[in-house]
Order: structure tokens, then sequence, then C-alpha cells
């Protein structure tokens, strides 16, 4: 479990997140939404450690990461695989290399096992064969599921997607949307998912969390979410720029 306690984060004088509260349990997907600017993203890289709060805890399975020094807090960073908005893929590396990329650093498996587990992990996103490509020759949707393929090969408990669905189509959207189900589903794992998406929202989310200026002001189902009479919910929900209220 995730437990984020009262987390403050400051850049240049402006509150970016203001005294945060969210519990993620085991096994279910938690959405976190918000207009561009609200913190969404600084949330989600202080939950693996890459941003340190100002004030606050962060507790992953009881163990408060905001207080470890840099050994710890990568112990803890192996339970978790990471979505990055643009897919973060290293271009001068083929596929396998940045797929098995985490089992060539933390483990002590061979050339030969490290090869099946990535076409193990390949098939499972549905790109079986692709190995030796570099990213340049890959489309938008097919590096997502090349980051999505690195960041599942550890098998994570965690794993983080900032913006899983931007700049795709709507159909490969929806086989991301899809993929993320899957993938929750076969692994049985605890996924956070910050997006802008609100159909990605509503289909993957089991609860749907809402920052504005820096403050969760919505948690609960998607069911709720949809219907909520909050004036900053349903301006969102809407896609209206001016706020009625």
């Amino acid at each position: 479990m995730i437990e984020i306690e009262k987390i403050t984060k400051e850049f240049d004088g402006k509150n970016v997140l203001r005294a945060v509260n969210l519990t993620i349990h085991d096994g279910e997907t938690v959405v976190i939404v918000g207009s561009s600017g609200c913190g969404k993203t600084v949330l989600l890289r202080s939950i693996i450690g890459l941003i340190r709060p100002d004030a606050g805890k962060i507790l992953v399975d009881g163990e408060n990461i905001v207080a470890m020094g840099r050994k710890d807090l990568f112990r803890i960073r192996k339970k978790f695989g990471m979505l990055f908005q643009g897919a973060a893929l290293f271009d001068s590396m083929t596929v396998a290399e940045n797929v098995g990329m985490a089992l060539v650093e933390h483990t002590a498996l061979s050339r030969d096992e490290i090869a099946r587990c990535v076409a193990e992990k390949l098939e499972e996103v549905g790109l079986p064969g692709i190995e030796q490509k570099k990213p340049a020759e890959l489309s938008g949707g097919m590096k997502k599921r090349v980051g999505l393929a690195r960041a599942i090969i550890m098998n994570p408990k965690y794993i983080l997607y900032d913006e899983p669905t931007t700049g795709l189509d709507p159909i490969m959207s929806d086989n991301i949307n899809n993929m993320i189900i899957e993938t929750r589903n076969r692994l049985k794992i605890t996924s956070v998912v910050v997006t802008h998406d609100m159909a990605s929202a509503f289909k993957v989310g089991d609860r749907i969390a809402m920052l504005c200026a820096g403050k969760i002001v919505f948690e609960g189902t998607p069911g709720m979410f949809q219907n909520s009479a909050d004036s900053e919910v349903r301006q969102f929900v809407e896609g209206r720029a001016e706020l009625v209220r």
C-alpha cells in the first residue's frame, strides 16, 4: 500500500503541492486528473522518489521514502515500474537493450535468460520479434508499448503511468488502456495513472483523484466523479474554460 500524508512541494516560491493526502490500496488502479500545472506529475515522481517533497510522508509498504537515503531508495524503487509520458527510450539502444536494461543492472541473469525475458515481455505487449529495432523505427504507439514492456520487466508490485495516451490516436489510446487493465489483472499489480484523458480515466480507474491548485478536491469512483455536482469537477469533466458556480 502507498500512503501519501500531507505532501508539500514548492518550486521557486510557488506551492505546487499543498498538504496532499492520498491512499492507494494494493491491487487497485488510482487515476490522478487535473489541469496542466496542477501538480499531477510532481506527485507521481514524488511517489517513486525522483522528487523529494519539502514536507510530509510517502509510505511504501510502511516505509517512509521521503526520509530515506540513496541506498534504501534504490531498494524501494525496485518495487516500481514507470511508463514515462514520451516513453523515454534511449535512441542509441535497440528495443531489446532498452527493455532488458534493468535486468542487466540489477540481476545476475545470463545474456540468454535476459533475452528470453525481453521476448516474453514484448510478446505480452503485442510486439513480438522487434528486439533489434531502434526507437526511431517505431510509431508512437509502439514506443509506448516498448516503454510498458520495460516498466514490467522486473515484475514490479507497483506501476506508475505518466500521461500514457498523450499523442496517440483514439484507437491506439484505447489499446493502451486495455493493456493497462490487462497488465493489472495479469500481474495483480497496483497502478497509479496520471492523465488528462477522461475516456482513459473512466475506463482504467477504480478510483479517481482530482488535483486543483495543488490540493485534492475530489476522490471517488469514476461514476461518482462523472456525476459529481462540484463546480470544479463539472468544469473539468465538461471541458469548459470558465468555472460556473
